[in-house]
């Protein structure tokens, strides 16, 4: 149920980790759709709180201080700094930018805990978690990593899995390694207190599954409704570690409360500290039932945001829920996923040394390929493109053209408005409907579209001028230019308001030229949709000069050859760590391998799973039976080329279910010389299904 007219908007962006700065995919996949959520909102006349600040807790600090050998308190000081000045920097407009080492988010997540505690909402358990014997201590998280039960994918993470997107616990992990030491963990018993996800099924089914069908994206209302079917679980809220917000409860010595609890909750402590700074009250923004509460963030993110977190805030009882978590998808940089570790990435304060005074080119750029419904990918040719071809062609020459002929004609004076023709007055009729088309799409957060719709306010400059000719009327009929040109004018000032949530730099660069900035004229977007006649006749405009300056292709070599650099580096790194060939295993016993049951089967079915990368469910004919099985093939097979195919299946694998499927077996892969994936297939041609391999 969508809230049509709010007292006020709480916006809210991912909290950034600070184990390391801001690159293009987090600016693609929240922060500048959120900003420009945000900047259109206060253009409305919006009550607007846009909050984030640096995520500083969890395993990824002290992993990051131990393998540079500083304290974690030195990593999160110096990223939160690069972060913080990056986002100023690049004009992401936030309300309050906190961190949740501050002393006023330890005192409220710490009430939080309590209050819930108190209120018996824990479950107190316990249960065997990984422990690493060498380093003697239990593997919270990041030191512990594995294969991905659900796709497969051999990195995953003890709390997640960057390829799939899958939330995991880290005694879900298939073959854990320790990544202190890289011994196998062993499980050893320890307390931790409990949030019981199974007890608020009911309730998230009727809030999202029937609540927001029609209205969350089909991404995290999909996510979602895999978690709620599948059937949710106790999530532990609180974990073995030293660095964190210490569990504030009797009898939890050397816990501390678990990243995924206290980070969420920092868009409360930060709305605290902007509220204490503005003199103002806080709990209108988070308790009141007529405040929009919005959270950006990426995919990965959309189980804490939309599950764990909303089940907290319920347990609470006194917050208002999000009414919705527009999450997008991954952005890829030149056809290569983005990587932090392998430095593959657009780091943005390096993008802002290097390309000065263009962070508006940058933002358009991610904005015109947003990754909102699918992964898309960044490349420095796309970003030439999008420049030279559509800001400097389209946007660019507008202005500069009624400018230029302002202050040749009319020595930079508006001129009268004499009597408009039919073509007068279509160019104002669309020009008057830009600012709703511009609404509909960022009030269902396609900013995409937006985006163009926005370049097409330019379009219909360019278009009203080439057709009207100007610069030929004038020798024939001066009264007529002054017209042509005043409609022009008022063309150019709408695109200095509409471009302001998109392109605030150069919105501002815009209104200077066109002296709107403290001449007393009236520009708004409600301006716009009703006149839209912004500039009046006599006013006098500043000189032209050029919003956006070619990119010459000299620099986008550079930047590729940056990559290139990054690639050899990476490749000879490879090759010196990686070892030529797996350690032998620990020793099995002959009845251990008698156990396995692999047999010869057929491929009958072949279908991808569903928003997942990696997973294709087969219908396999093993001479036994014809059963579900569900690979981790997807990215290395399409389903037309393996059904038929006689494979090797283990068939006496206890069943498990991945993404709500149960998995009634395995097929036995392995890897080529080349790396890739490739069956097990029978030596013997034709054999039957339900052959015994022995």
């Amino acid at each position: 149920m969508s809230l049509d007219n709010p007292s006020r908007i709480t916006i809210t962006a991912a909290l950034p980790y600070t184990n390391g700065p801001i690159h293009i995919g987090h600016l693609a996949g929240v922060y500048v759709p959120a900003d420009i959520y945000a900047r259109y909102q206060r253009l409305q006349g919006k009550d607007v709180a846009f909050i984030c600040g640096s995520d500083e807790h969890g395993v990824a600090i002290p992993m990051k201080a131990k393998k540079e050998g500083v304290s974690p308190k030195e990593i999160i000081d110096r990223y939160h700094g690069i972060i913080k000045q990056s986002f100023e920097d690049f004009g992401i407009s936030f309300d309050n930018y906190s961190r949740t080492s501050a002393e006023i988010h330890h005192r409220t997540a710490s009430e939080f805990f309590k209050k819930l505690h108190r209120q018996g909402d824990f479950i107190e358990e316990v249960t065997e978690q990984l422990y690493d014997e060498e380093a003697e201590q239990f593997l919270a998280d990041r030191f512990v990593v594995g294969t991905c039960p659900v796709c497969g994918h051999p990195e995953a993470y003890g709390d997640q899995c960057e390829n799939c997107g899958s939330s995991l616990n880290a005694t879900d992990l298939i073959h854990p390694k320790s990544t202190l030491t890289g011994a196998t963990p062993t499980l050893r018993s320890t307390k931790h207190w409990f949030l019981p996800l199974d007890q608020y099924q009911d309730f998230l089914k009727e809030w999202i599954l029937e609540g927001h069908k029609n209205d969350w994206k089909p991404n995290v209302y999909g996510q979602c409704k895999s978690w709620i079917d599948d059937g949710l679980k106790p999530r532990a809220v609180t974990r073995d570690l030293d660095w964190g917000i210490p569990v504030p409860v009797e009898g939890a010595e050397g816990k501390v409360l678990y990243v995924w609890f206290d980070a969420p909750i920092g868009y409360i402590s930060s709305t605290k500290e902007w509220a204490e700074r503005k003199g103002m009250h806080w709990e209108p923004y988070w308790k009141d039932q007529n405040t929009k509460l919005l959270h950006f963030i990426g995919k990965d993110n959309i189980v804490f945001h939309c599950i764990i977190f909303p089940s907290m805030l319920k347990a609470h009882g006194d917050y208002v829920l999000p009414e919705n978590v527009p999450a997008n998808e991954f952005l890829n940089l030149e056809g290569n996923k983005l990587s932090t570790s392998k430095n593959w990435a657009v780091w943005l304060h390096e993008y802002l040394q290097e390309f000065p005074d263009m962070q508006d080119v940058l933002r358009y750029t991610l904005t015109a390929n947003a990754p909102e419904t699918k992964d898309n990918d960044f490349t420095w040719r796309d970003f030439q493109a999008r420049n030279n071809n559509e800001l400097v062609a389209i946007f660019g020459n507008f202005i500069n053209r009624v400018t230029v002929l302002t202050h040749k004609y009319y020595n930079g004076e508006v001129p009268p408005l004499g009597n408009l023709t039919k073509v007068d007055e279509q160019a104002l009729g669309e020009l008057r409907g830009f600012p709703k088309k511009l609404s509909d799409s960022l009030e269902r957060y396609r900013f995409r579209e937006a985006s163009q719709e926005l370049l097409n306010v330019a379009r219909l400059g360019n278009k009203y001028l080439a057709d009207e000719e100007p610069w030929k009327v004038i020798k024939t009929d001066e009264d007529r230019t002054k017209t042509i040109m005043y409609i022009a004018l008022q063309i150019a000032s709408a695109l200095a308001v509409l471009s302001e949530p998109f392109l605030p730099f150069t919105s501002k660069k815009l209104k200077n030229i066109l002296a709107v900035t403290s001449s007393g004229v009236e520009t708004s977007w409600a301006e716009v949709a009703k006149k839209p006649m912004l500039l009046p006749s006599g006013h006098q405009i500043n000189k032209s000069e050029l919003l956006f300056r070619k990119i010459e292709d000299e620099e986008i070599e550079a930047q590729l050859a940056k990559l290139e650099a990054t690639k050899k580096l990476n490749a000879a790194e490879m090759e010196t760590t990686a070892p030529t060939m797996e350690p032998q295993k620990e020793t099995i016993t002959y009845e251990d391998f008698a156990k396995m049951d692999m047999r010869i089967g057929t491929i009958l079915e072949a279908e991808k799973m569903p928003k997942t990368d990696k997973l294709m469910v087969l219908k396999v004919d093993t001479g036994l039976d014809v059963r579900t099985i569900v690979s981790g093939i997807a990215q290395s097979f399409t389903p037309e080329e393996i059904v038929g195919k006689q494979v090797t299946v283990l068939v006496n694998l206890a069943p498990r279910k991945l993404r709500g499927v149960e998995s009634q077996g395995m097929i036995l892969m392995t890897e080529n010389t080349e790396g890739k994936l490739v069956f097990m297939n029978p030596d013997e041609a034709g054999a039957s299904n339900g052959a015994e391999i022995n």
